[in-house]
């Protein structure tokens, strides 16, 4: 089986855990089971299905997939290959119009454009897992078709490094990395997020702050934002985020915001604890009035700065794609546990906490990411990853 062919990247996978202290070490034995268990279901469809697959000429199959992997399990050539394929997106000509967002200046900047434009209709809504499972996609895509890359689209597994994600291979600063921490910025105050009229939510900052100054992304210019940028002392900045604001990329790692949120025991509960999909996509989310901001806040303000924080424009932080590969992965891991039911399985409407009043997500919708690329497509398409455009897996 393939899980078998794979079991030297995994112990890798469970080598990389001894960089954490995190005390929930039955919760990540318990997350790695869950993921191999997902692993084996798809391979058992793909199994009961290949004759007829072949009859009808679908075109994924065991042989084929595509495997995406955690991080710290790529080899530092592999990473490099990665991180030197977003920087060449980086360097292409944007495809979105100056009409569209005068600060597009790079084939880089159209994702994040585009993520700009549709964030009111992509977050707390019926699309947001499958948004960004195709959006996630087509950047994939983007990094193989135009600039080379020959590898698949890398995740970050939160819970690995939950009390120390500085420490990890994505953020340790090296050649091999995805780039380390900020400079230190003293005396900050907690991150304050607020929400309507519930109650704001206090994270602790964390230990950088200022712009990064290691790694791969050490000279990388932030082109578009910031539209909704919570500052430390609760202050927003707000704007359209279209326009040209060249700035360095800045980071604050929290350790304090990984382990309270994104920690093995918070994503293993969220797996496990939600048997519909409505309950699994908020909780994920972060019920409003709850205090928790869930796995989905957990990943973007552990790595926190500039635009990482800012809900509207955080594809600009590199990052973004490897916390969405988790994301991915945890609706892929959780769709597995019920496949017949949950495969196909949505709830919510078109907007933001359905403000202002929309309809209710159907399969049939249309996810159209614009300039960044793969056209319109229906939810319905984009409810496996085994079927409509995908073929891929993870480990």
């Amino acid at each position: 089986m393939l899980i078998r062919c794979l079991t030297y990247a995994l112990l890798l996978v469970r080598a990389t855990a001894a960089l954490t202290t995190d005390k929930n070490s039955e919760s990540l034995t318990e997350l790695e089971n869950l993921i191999e268990q997902a692993g084996s279901t798809q391979e058992n469809i793909l199994d009961d299905r290949a004759t007829g697959a072949k009859k009808r000429g679908e075109a994924c199959t065991r042989d084929n997939l595509t495997v995406r992997r955690p991080w710290g399990s790529l080899s530092k050539n592999e990473r490099k290959a990665y991180t030197d394929a977003v920087l060449c997106l980086q360097s292409l000509p944007a495809k979105t119009p100056a009409s569209v967002a005068p600060g597009a200046k790079s084939r880089y900047d159209d994702f994040v454009a585009t993520h700009i434009l549709q964030t009111p209709y992509i977050h707390y809504t019926g699309t947001f897992l499958a948004w960004h499972r195709w959006f996630l996609y087509n950047y994939e895509q983007a990094l193989k078709n135009e600039c080379g890359y020959k590898g698949s689209q890398p995740y970050w597994n939160w819970a690995l490094y939950a009390n120390n994600p500085a420490a990890s291979p994505i953020f340790d600063g090296s050649a091999y990395s995805m780039s380390g921490n900020g400079e230190y910025i003293a005396k900050k105050g907690p991150i304050i997020l607020t929400l309507g009229d519930f109650a704001p939510v206090y994270l602790p900052a964390g230990t950088g702050g200022g712009c990064v100054t290691s790694g791969p992304f050490k000279r990388m210019k932030v082109n578009l934002g910031p539209v909704s940028l919570p500052l430390n002392n609760g202050s927003v900045l707000t704007g359209t985020g279209l326009e040209y604001n060249p700035r360095c990329l800045t980071r604050d790692i929290s350790a304090g915001v990984n382990s309270a949120y994104a920690n093995a025991t918070s994503v293993v509960n969220l797996i496990l604890n939600n048997k519909n999909v409505g309950d699994f996509q908020m909780v994920m989310q972060g019920v409003p009035g709850s205090g928790s901001i869930g796995v989905h806040g957990g990943g973007h303000y552990t790595i926190g700065g500039n635009p990482a924080d800012d809900v509207f424009v955080s594809p600009g932080e590199p990052v973004f794609y490897l916390h969405h590969g988790m994301i991915d992965l945890v609706w892929w891991t959780w769709q597995a546990l019920d496949y017949k039911n949950r495969r196909d399985a949505v709830s919510g409407t078109g907007t933001f906490l359905n403000s202002p009043p929309s309809p209710d997500t159907t399969l049939d919708d249309i996810i159209d990411l614009g300039y960044a690329g793969g056209g319109p497509i229906t939810m319905r398409e984009l409810m496996s990853v085994h079927d409509g455009p995908f073929c891929y897996m993870y480990i």
